[in-house]
């Protein structure tokens, strides 16, 4: 599957709705940062050392032989893209917001055929590796991610310290250079008013809860992203055991929540899931602000097995395509937010007949 493919389909492999935990846990990401050795690092590199590197890189996934360690890996340079399939990019969570903001012919990414894999190129560092799975799949997005960085490091050479480790341009990436996060939705610790406190907890663990394109961002949908803040220190494996093992209890909590719900509340419960049901299945007008509450909502009442009638894929899917940039790929031209709206509605109604 090419990049072209990419940005015209919204399914990515995250948005499988299989695996476990599924119900609460959409997605698992591991990130590596890593950088060239004898390179300026990006905030520092001028346009030509940018693009050396780039091209080391785009020559590197193009390597037959990393493509047989690896599977089939696509190469662009953004700039051969428009701002619209930059966002469209964003919005599947294949680039971040200030990856695709930025001009330069030196910025690129590489793609795998199922989109799992996308490798940043002079983001924040030379490299940005990323490997996106369904659920709570943390330590298989691992393995895959040091599959991918170890096929690279034996193509490239990075910065690295004996004492420090993976050097990188934020002090806070030094060491591992690994970030690993969950996207996590919890509709019923939210409506019980146990967010905050779960919020502060996580932060006093060393973990960070960000919106649903991370760092700036706003939580839409009671969608959440939860993230390691250490990366020098432990190992590698410590980092992603220490956030599944968070990750449970979080899940815990939810469950925990949703049952109370049930328990307590459960014909107010029932009938937020249906309106919002009837909101989706009938508007003709809706914005993205709106149909993001309605539906968690729907994906609450799915869950707990309020309504059957509903694909949990479809709904992973509605998260990227009733987005802007995705509305006007396929609308095939740029439009206000009124035909937005409109285009928004028609598609969410498609979706749940």
């Amino acid at each position: 599957m090419s990049i072209e493919n990419a940005l015209k389909n919204p399914y990515t492999k995250w948005m499988e709705g299989k695996g476990p935990y599924a119900s609460i846990v959409i997605s698992s990401r591991v990130r590596l940062a890593r950088n060239l050795v004898d390179y300026p690092f990006p905030h520092v590199q001028n346009r030509d050392a940018g693009k050396k590197v780039a091209f080391l890189v785009r020559d590197a996934v193009l390597d037959p032989r990393f493509r047989q360690q690896v599977g089939g890996v696509d190469f662009v340079f953004l700039n051969e893209l428009s701002p619209l399939d930059r966002m469209v990019l964003v919005e599947k969570h294949l680039i971040s917001p200030q990856h695709a903001a930025e001009e330069g012919p030196e910025r690129g990414l590489a793609l795998s055929d199922d989109e799992a894999v996308s490798i940043m190129v002079n983001e924040e560092d030379h490299l940005r590796i990323q490997v996106l799975f369904p659920a709570l799949q943390l330590e298989e997005a691992w393995e895959l991610a040091s599959g991918v960085d170890d096929a690279l490091e034996s193509r490239l050479e990075y910065a690295f310290d004996e004492r420090y480790g993976y050097l990188t341009c934020c002090p806070t990436n030094v060491g591992t250079g690994l970030r690993a996060s969950v996207m996590v939705h919890l509709p019923a610790v939210a409506m019980t008013n146990q967010a905050n406190r779960l919020f502060t907890a996580l932060s006093k663990l060393g973990f960070v809860v960000r919106g649903l394109y991370g760092e700036g961002t706003e939580a839409r949908g009671n969608l959440f992203q939860v993230s390691n803040q250490i990366t020098l220190g432990p190992s590698e494996e410590e980092i992603i055991g220490n956030l599944a093992s968070v990750c449970r209890q979080i899940i815990e909590q939810e469950e925990m929540a949703r049952e109370k719900l049930r328990k307590d509340a459960l014909t107010q419960l029932e009938d937020m899931v249906f309106r919002s049901y009837g909101i989706l299945s009938n508007a003709y007008i809706i914005s993205s602000e709106e149909a993001m509450v309605h539906l968690s909502n729907v994906r609450l009442g799915l869950d707990m097995g309020l309504l059957r009638n509903v694909n949990i894929r479809k709904l992973n899917e509605l998260l990227v395509e009733i987005r802007p940039a995705f509305l006007q790929k396929l609308a095939g031209e740029e439009i206000d937010a009124f035909k937005r709206d409109f285009k928004r509605a028609e598609i969410i109604r498609s979706a749940l007949a």
